[in-house]
């Protein structure tokens, strides 16, 4: 029986695992994967709102010029627009009823959105070019145009 013994004894089995320095070198390894696309992540969720705040200030630059498109060539033009005012004034009042009334009115339809409008009257051809700019918190501007003809 001795003989046994010794004979199980004796036979080393291989050692297995994983050696310090293996270690080390998969943590290097990881550690500077990670730190890529950690950077990507972080920059991606930086630009990933700049889609939304655009989309939000098209909203509002395109509700006011709807609504500026909505009303009368001037005050002087009669309901349906026809005939054409021969005796257009062009001028700006606070009655909110003609083209010419929105000029250079300013407000904040959202917390941080500034939104301008300007109207301009071309007088040899008599179109009025309706600008509105809506300035995103982050200083970017969204212009939206359109002219309105006296007809």
């Amino acid at each position: 029986m001795p003989l046994l013994t010794n004979l199980f004894l004796s036979k080393k089995k291989p050692e297995s695992g994983v050696s310090l320095i293996e270690m080390v070198v998969f943590i290097v390894v990881v550690s500077v994967a990670m730190a890529a696309l950690i950077g990507v992540y972080r920059q991606a969720t930086q630009r990933n709102v700049d889609p939304l705040i655009r989309t939000r200030a098209l909203e509002a630059a395109q509700s006011r010029l709807d609504e500026i498109l909505s009303l009368k060539y001037d005050e002087m033009t009669p309901t349906g627009g026809v005939p054409a005012c021969t005796a257009c004034n062009n001028t700006t009042d606070a009655n909110m009823n003609d083209v010419d009334d929105y000029n250079g009115r300013v407000d904040t339809p959202y917390p941080g959105f500034n939104r301008t409008v300007t109207v301009t009257t071309n007088t040899s051809t008599m179109i009025k070019l309706i600008q509105v700019r809506v300035t995103t918190p982050s200083g970017d501007v969204v212009l939206l145009a359109a002219e309105r003809a006296n007809f």
